[in-house]
C-alpha cells in the first residue's frame, strides 16, 4: 500500500472518532477572595497527576484538556499568602465536574494583609480569560514589547508622564534578552487597579531596546531614578548606572541622563572608584525644619541626601552621608533585618511609611522564604526611629525582592497605597519556577486602615 493511501486512511479514521472534529469549549474556574470578591491571580490549581495551572490576572483558569473535560477532577489549591480549607482527609482542594462551557468559583482566604492585584509585566497575563472568551481591553492582550520577564522596577513622573525602567529582561526567541535596561512610558492611571497601559520603548523588531547601554563590559543596571529641575526650570531625568561583570561583580558606577530625542540614557561621567557616597535606591523628596528642600536616597533606609537641584545632582561634592539605623522587631520581638525597599510620606497616616523585604538570619529550613517576606513600618521622620514592623506579604520558598511603593497611585488621601516587587525563584529554595509569572513584577494594594497594622502598638 502506498504511503499516501496509508496517511489518508489514518486521517479518515481519526476524523471518525467521537468529537475528533469538534473543539470543546473550556471549563472556566474563577478564583476570588472570599471577603472582597476580587479575583486572585497566582493561585495554583494542580490535578492528582500533577498537571498545573495558575490563575491569570482575572483570577481565571480555562481548562480545555480533552482528558479532563466531562470528568470529575480534583484540584489541589495553593497560593502564597492565601489558604483553602482542607477536607476530612486533609486534602486542600476541591473536586469539580468539568462540563465543556461550564464554570465554577473557588473562594480562598487571604492571610496577607496586603492584597495581590495583578502581574504588571510578562506574557500570558490574561491568557486564561482570553481562552474563556472574556472581554479583555486591547492593552492587556498579547506579549507587550516581547517582554517575558524583567527585573526590579524604577519609575518617576517626568514631563507629565510616568517613566518606567526595569533591569535584565527575558524574551521568547532566545535565552538571552536585554541586559542594558528596559524602558516604557504610561499615563498616570486614575485607577491603577484597572491596569497600566505600558508603552514599551522598542528596537524596531518587536522587542524592547536597550535604554542605558553604557560603555564597558557586562550588563548595565540603573538605580536612583531622579527628576530634578535646573536653575532655568527645565526638568531632567537622571539615574546612577552600574556596570556589572562576572557573578554580580560591580566594577563601575556613574551618572547618566535620559535623552528625549533618542529615548535612551546618555553617560555623563563615571564616579571616582574611591567615592563612597552614591545614591542607591529610590529618591524621596524631603523638606527640613529650615525649609530647605532635599532628595533623600533610600533603599529602604536613607543613606545619602543632596540639595533638590539638578546642578547639585551633577556635583558629587554636594552629596551628604546620612546615618540612619533601624531596630526592627516584629510583634513577637524577633529581629527583622531589612534588605531592600522604599520610603514615602503618607498623608493618611501623617507619617513616613516604609515597605521592605528582610534578609533572613535563621537557618534556611525555618524560614517561609529567604527573600520573599514583605514588611510595613512607619516613623515620624524619614530618619526614624525605625522600630516596630508588621509583615504584610509572605511567600512559600520564593523571592519577592526590591519592592517599590508608588506614592502617586495612593488613593483615599493615602489610606490605600500600592507597591510592586520582583517575583522570582532566584535566591530562593523553590523547586521549580512558576510558569509565566516567574521573574516578573506583581502589584499589591495595602489598606492602611487595616487594624492588623496597628496591633501591638
Amino acid at each position: 500500500m502506498k504511503l499516501r493511501s496509508v496517511c489518508l486512511i489514518f486521517i479518515l479514521a481519526a476524523a471518525a472518532l467521537p468529537g475528533a472534529a469538534m473543539a470543546l469549549d473550556p471549563f472556566t474556574i474563577h478564583v476570588v477572595d472570599e471577603v472582597s470578591g476580587r479575583p486572585v491571580p497566582l493561585v495554583e490549581l494542580r490535578t492528582t497527576h500533577h498537571v498545573r495551572y495558575e490563575t491569570d490576572n482575572l483570577g481565571v483558569v480555562a481548562i480545555d484538556d480533552p482528558e479532563c473535560l466531562n470528568e470529575e477532577v480534583f484540584f489541589f489549591v495553593k497560593s502564597h499568602g492565601y489558604t483553602f480549607p482542607p477536607d476530612a482527609f486533609g486534602m486542600t482542594g476541591r473536586k469539580l465536574k468539568l462540563v465543556p462551557g461550564g464554570r465554577a468559583e473557588i473562594k480562598v482566604t487571604r492571610l496577607n494583609i496586603a492584597e495581590r492585584l495583578y502581574r504588571v509585566t510578562g506574557g500570558g497575563r490574561f491568557i486564561h480569560a482570553q481562552k474563556a472568551g472574556l472581554e479583555i481591553p486591547p492593552f492587556r492582550r498579547g506579549l507587550r514589547g516581547g517582554v517575558l520577564g524583567c527585573d526590579s522596577v524604577l519609575n518617576a513622573v517626568y514631563k507629565g508622564k510616568l517613566i518606567w525602567v526595569w533591569g535584565d529582561t527575558k524574551r521568547l526567541s532566545y535565552p538571552l534578552g536585554n541586559f542594558h535596561a528596559t524602558g516604557a512610558t504610561s499615563e498616570l492611571p486614575r485607577d491603577p487597579e484597572r491596569g497600566i497601559d505600558l508603552q514599551y520603548l522598542k528596537n524596531g523588531e518587536g522587542f524592547v531596546r536597550s535604554v542605558a547601554k553604557m560603555p564597558g563590559e557586562g550588563p548595565t543596571w540603573l538605580t536612583g531614578l531622579t527628576v530634578l529641575s535646573d536653575k532655568n526650570g527645565r526638568e531632567h531625568l537622571g539615574a546612577m548606572y552600574q556596570k556589572v561583570k562576572g557573578f554580580l561583580e560591580l566594577y563601575e558606577t556613574g551618572l547618566c541622563e535620559f535623552d528625549d530625542e533618542t529615548g535612551t540614557f546618555k553617560q555623563h561621567f563615571p564616579f571616582d572608584p574611591a567615592m563612597e557616597l552614591k545614591h542607591l535606591g529610590h529618591p524621596v523628596p524631603y523638606e527640613d525644619e529650615n525649609g530647605e528642600e532635599w532628595i533623600l536616597y533610600a533603599d529602604p533606609l536613607p543613606t545619602v541626601k543632596i540639595p533638590a537641584r539638578y546642578e547639585a545632582w551633577l556635583d558629587p561634592g554636594q552629596y551628604e552621608r546620612l546615618e540612619t539605623g533601624s531596630n526592627f522587631v516584629d510583634d513577637e520581638g524577633r529581629e527583622v533585618v531589612p534588605h531592600r525597599g522604599s520610603l514615602a510620606w503618607n498623608q493618611y497616616r501623617e507619617r513616613w511609611v516604609m515597605i521592605f523585604t528582610e534578609t533572613r538570619i535563621e537557618k534556611e529550613d525555618t524560614a517561609p522564604s529567604q527573600l520573599g517576606e514583605v514588611w510595613y513600618a512607619e516613623a515620624a521622620t524619614p530618619f526614624g526611629p525605625w522600630n516596630r514592623c508588621v509583615k504584610v506579604v509572605t511567600h512559600d520558598r520564593y523571592s519577592f525582592y526590591n519592592p517599590k511603593q508608588h506614592p502617586y497611585f495612593a488613593s483615599d488621601d493615602g489610606k490605600v497605597i500600592y507597591f510592586e516587587g520582583t517575583y522570582t525563584a532566584s535566591f530562593s529554595q523553590a523547586s521549580e519556577p512558576t510558569p509565566r509569572h516567574d521573574y516578573n513584577q506583581i502589584l499589591y494594594r495595602l489598606d492602611l486602615g487595616d487594624e492588623r497594622l496597628r496591633a501591638g502598638e
